[in-house]
This record gives structure tokens, sequence and C-alpha cells, in this order.
């Protein structure tokens, strides 16, 4: 494969970003890497302070799991879910 160089001042213009693109969404194809997402998988944000305590998502999910095991079992954990506006007015507090 034949390489050619390009000058610095070219070649640092090609590297910006610009403010508009134009793309030909007919010739667009399909994400092939979409269906290899693992759907149990959750993906949470966590605040700044607490993502210096828990760097990784083992001691996350180990901390989550002794937190369960201290809660009270009135249904099955498998079925029970928390409505939206509860679940949210637990975060803020």
């Amino acid at each position: 494969m034949k390489t050619t160089s390009t000058p610095k001042l070219e070649q640092d213009a090609a590297d910006e970003v610009r403010p508009e693109y134009s793309f030909d969404y007919r010739t667009a194809r399909p994400n092939r890497f979409a269906g290899l997402v693992d759907k149990s998988q959750v993906v949470v944000m966590l605040d700044a302070d607490i993502s210096e305590v828990f760097t990784t998502s083992e001691s996350v999910n180990a901390v989550l799991r002794a937190l369960i095991e201290t809660m009270p079992t009135t249904q099955t954990r498998s079925t029970h879910r928390v409505p939206v506006e509860s679940a949210r007015q637990l975060a803020q507090q």
C-alpha cells in the first residue's frame, strides 16, 4: 500500500471538528455491534464523591448486595419493582 505524506498545515485543518456535518442517511448501514450489548447489564452514573470511594463495579456490587441483605423481605425480590416516582423520591433524599 502506497502512503503519501500530507503537509502539516493541511493535516491540522483536517483534524479540526467542523461546526456542522452533512450526512447522507440513505447510505447509512445498521450498527453491527448493536446486538452484542448484554441486556442484563445496567449503566448507572455515580456522583463524583461516590466514584472516588467505589472505583470498580465489583466494589459497588458488593455494597449493594450487602444492602439488599439488610432489607426486609416482604415480596420476592425478583418481582418487586419500585414505582418510578418512588424511586426518584428515594434518590433525592
